[in-house]
């Protein structure tokens, strides 16, 4: 292909990729009745207390509470909050309407979203060398039902999913240039903000940390050899750096909650003061309070059902499901992917953007990104069990940028076995890539459009 009609096409594509996004993205933030998504109402109370006063609220606040649990969300890092919080009170200088001030606040996660899409991008060049791959893994992590919709109302999940995307990008890019300046700073940024949304997500730092630490590790079994002086000159300056984003917050929770610095404790505190019987943390029915192991909630539950279904896209307050299709389809693309990722041999394999010639380390990165996919179950499972959270997959959404690059993987290390002739096997593979990018975007509208919406239009007020 002429390199200038190339060009012009890739222009075409990225236009379409954000062009949808933001088409569908505003359909549903404007769409969507207030309260409607999951336990928006609780988690709106935040950003609309720091826009009407100004300051951050004390977790004890009785406005902020959670009516019957007793306990509010500023207990943990809000950041996400401050953000639309703050844009809140900027667009009241303008105008006092509440459907703008709730846009104002659902508009500030639709574009942390369409920065992570962006960041997607950034990493599906580095993760992948054939640009179709980059583009079939970038629309599977964007337009997934659930990936998209998480991005429309008022949470924290939208800056955790930012958050995560620059940490595997400053990671990718830091293990290619030695953690230069520019990688490190970005990554001190991810980090930052992962600390300050999401604690479901802690284990993308924990792996930062340890990842960090082996890239400096060099030489044959028995003769180890330690960069001292780099780590300790480059992992002190995105220490500091981190300290200096996150400092404040763990140090005003300490001050304000007798030293419970990410104040778990606190909140249980809280709720054990001012819950309901039927919610009390002392009282509440349990899988666990009620003498069940584990293994029964798990099979005599709709644990994976529910986890699954929503991981994929289930919208409203946990009742919009869409075509069986629709998880069909992702159900058969992520299992396959994950089984051809498994079990298919590959010589050389890409490690988060760079071939590496120290097996150790390929092994102990991806060992890694299986530990940062399992956390946030494992963490579910936990929610489900001891707290009896209702299972739902934006509990998973932090692991849907490893999974999205695994289940690509492996298609593509079992692409590469198809006996086809080389000339025709390249034509063969842009045409599945085309079709597999559009049966996505299809999918997706069918769920916004022909599931959600229906929806909205008969339950016009949430329930």
């Amino acid at each position: 292909m002429n390199p200038k009609k190339k060009h012009h096409l890739q222009n075409f594509i990225i236009i379409l990729y954000f062009g949808l996004y933001l088409t569908i993205g505003l359909s549903l933030l404007i769409k969507q009745p207030f309260g409607n998504p999951p336990d928006e109402y609780n988690r709106f109370l935040i950003p609309q207390y720091i826009a009407e006063n100004g300051t951050l609220p004390n977790g004890y606040d009785e406005s902020i509470r959670i009516g019957g649990y007793g306990f509010s969300y500023a207990f943990q890092p809000i950041l996400p909050y401050m953000f639309q919080g703050y844009t809140m009170m900027f667009v009241k200088v303008f105008t006092d309407s509440e459907q703008a001030l709730l846009y104002t606040a659902r508009g500030v996660n639709l574009f942390f979203g369409l920065c992570t899409a962006w960041l997607v991008l950034l990493l599906s060049k580095k993760w992948f060398h054939d640009r179709r791959l980059r583009w079939c893994f970038a629309f599977l992590a964007t337009f997934l039902p659930q990936s998209i919709f998480v991005h429309t109302y008022v949470n924290t999940d939208s800056c955790c999913l930012l958050s995560i995307a620059i940490i595997l990008y400053g990671l990718t890019l830091g293990l290619e240039d030695g953690f230069s300046c520019g990688s490190s700073i970005l990554l001190s940024a991810g980090i930052i903000l992962c600390s300050l949304s999401y604690y479901n997500a802690y284990g993308y730092i924990l792996s930062c940390m340890l990842l960090f630490t082996a890239f400096f590790l060099s030489g044959r079994p028995g003769q180890i050899r330690f960069d001292l002086r780099s780590f300790l000159k480059k992992g002190s300056f995105i220490a500091i750096l981190v300290l200096l984003g996150i400092g404040w917050w763990f140090i005003r929770s300490a001050i304000l909650y007798d030293g419970d610095f990410l104040g778990l404790y606190t909140r249980n505190e809280c709720a054990s003061l001012y819950a309901i019987p039927e919610f009390h943390p002392d009282t509440r029915v349990t899988w666990q309070n009620q003498g069940h192991s584990l293994w029964n909630m798990i099979t005599d539950s709709d644990f994976w059902t529910l986890s699954i279904m929503s991981f994929i896209g289930v919208y409203g307050p946990m009742t919009i499901t869409t075509s069986v299709w629709v998880y069909r389809f992702y159900k058969a693309l992520f299992l396959l992917g994950a089984v051809f990722c498994a079990l298919i041999p590959h010589g050389r394999t890409r490690s988060g953007g760079l071939y590496s010639e120290r097996k150790g380390f390929r092994i102990f990165y991806h060992l890694n990104m299986l530990f940062c996919v399992l956390m946030p179950l494992l963490l579910s499972l936990v929610y489900s069990y001891s707290t009896d959270y209702q299972p739902q997959g934006r509990y998973l959404l932090p692991a849907l940028l490893p999974v999205c690059y695994y289940t690509f993987h492996g298609l593509e290390k079992a692409w590469g076995l198809c006996p086809i002739a080389s000339e025709k096997k390249n034509t063969v593979f842009t045409c599945f890539s085309v079709i597999l990018c559009g049966f996505m975007i299809l999918l997706l509208m069918l769920t916004v459009y022909g599931y959600a919406f229906p929806y909205y239009e008969a339950n016009p007020i949430a329930p």
